[in-house]
């Protein structure tokens, strides 16, 4: 949990968004005394977590459907003549 005072909130609002968006909890203190809290809501921690697995995922299917009719040397020869 990270404690950021109000006035550098203010300053720092979308570097905040995005780690609370990435699951961090974040206090927000005036003069050193907690006054609010900013959390992702209900159903949306790691919602950055889930787009890039589920990226990962088509990126490993595209991966599967592939296939070299030959080696990876002979393949990279051609590219070169």
């Amino acid at each position: 949990m990270q404690s950021v005072p109000i006035y550098q909130a203010k300053n720092q609002l979308s570097e905040l968004i995005v780690a609370v968006e990435g699951g961090e909890e974040i206090v927000l203190t005036r003069r050193g005394v907690p006054v609010a809290r900013l959390t992702a809501l209900v159903g949306q921690e790691g919602a950055s977590g889930r787009r890039i697995e589920a990226a990962l995922g088509r990126l490993r299917a595209l991966r599967e459907s592939v296939s070299l009719d030959a080696d990876l040397k002979s393949v990279a020869r051609e590219g070169l003549d």
